[in-house]
């Protein structure tokens, strides 16, 4: 699962969203990824990510810090079942507005954030050499248009960096609360996706909330050195399953009522807008 730049292969992906009320930014979605990438291209790649946020900055990104396995603890939780630097607190709900692109290093990327994706090609000049992967411009006239409202995160980075990247995890105000979505549109060639071929899929899905009732989900046992600025974003019990086989191309979603009901009949696939 991923959208490259350039060839490359991804597998054995975790993806986590939970909706939680921050003390400090009100209702938010918490998006957690991460997969083993091998980077198929002579240079170097990026993965795109589409954001459903109203609102994204660089504040926005969490450092895990030490709890690089914080996800494998999420998914330790439920396989049973199914078979850094403290964060900015500042409320991005309101005030001035976040940059429209902004550079900066992450972990072992540097991300290019942009809330219009064709903004992206031309920041892309600001990444170091050693991290600029080629581009296709079409790829991001497809985003701008069949993901209208949504920020782009490119996550750049070269040959030695593919395997040692930490989880990805970031918060945002969602462009619908109600709705939990989970980017997992795939295409590893570099170009635009193809949204009429099946996908091959192998990915845990993990979802929390801090409405669930008591009885709810399976706890996560986090490390006990974990900061207390990283551990409010993230939720005391999830659910969540394995998916594997072939899907439609798109992403994962899940009401949040639908959520609460702990079904995985109610993860659905979904397409971007035509």
């Amino acid at each position: 699962m991923c959208v490259s730049l350039a060839p490359a292969e991804f597998s054995g992906t975790t993806l986590y969203c939970g909706r939680l009320h921050h003390a400090d930014h009100g209702l938010i979605h918490v998006l957690g990824y991460q997969n083993t990438a091998t980077n198929l291209a002579d240079g170097p790649n990026a993965m795109l990510l589409h954001l459903p946020a109203q609102r994204m900055s660089r504040r926005h990104f969490l450092s895990v810090g030490r709890s690089s396995d914080l996800l494998k603890r999420m998914v330790d939780a439920v396989r049973p079942v199914s078979a850094g630097v403290v964060q900015d607190s500042m409320d991005w709900m309101g005030g001035d507005p976040p940059p429209a692109v902004e550079v900066f290093e992450h972990d072992v990327y540097t991300v290019v954030l942009a809330r219009d994706p064709r903004a992206v090609p031309a920041a892309l000049t600001e990444v170091p050499e050693r991290q600029r992967p080629a581009l296709d411009p079409e790829l991001f006239t497809f985003y701008a248009e069949r993901y209208p409202g949504h920020a782009i995160a490119v996550c750049c980075f070269d040959n030695a960096q593919a395997a040692q990247a930490k989880p990805l995890l970031m918060w945002y105000p969602p462009l619908d609360p109600e709705l939990l979505t989970l980017p997992a549109l795939d295409c590893h060639t570099g170009g635009v996706p193809d949204l009429d071929s099946p996908v091959p899929v192998d990915h845990w899905v993990i979802l929390g909330s801090d409405e669930a009732p008591a009885d709810w989900g399976a706890p996560v046992a986090y490390d006990p050195a974990m900061r207390h600025g990283l551990r409010d974003y993230l939720p005391g019990t999830v659910i969540g399953w394995h998916f594997d086989g072939t899907l439609p191309n798109g992403d994962f979603a899940i009401s949040h009522d639908d959520l609460l009901s702990g079904d995985p009949e109610r993860v659905t696939r979904v397409r971007p807008q035509l």
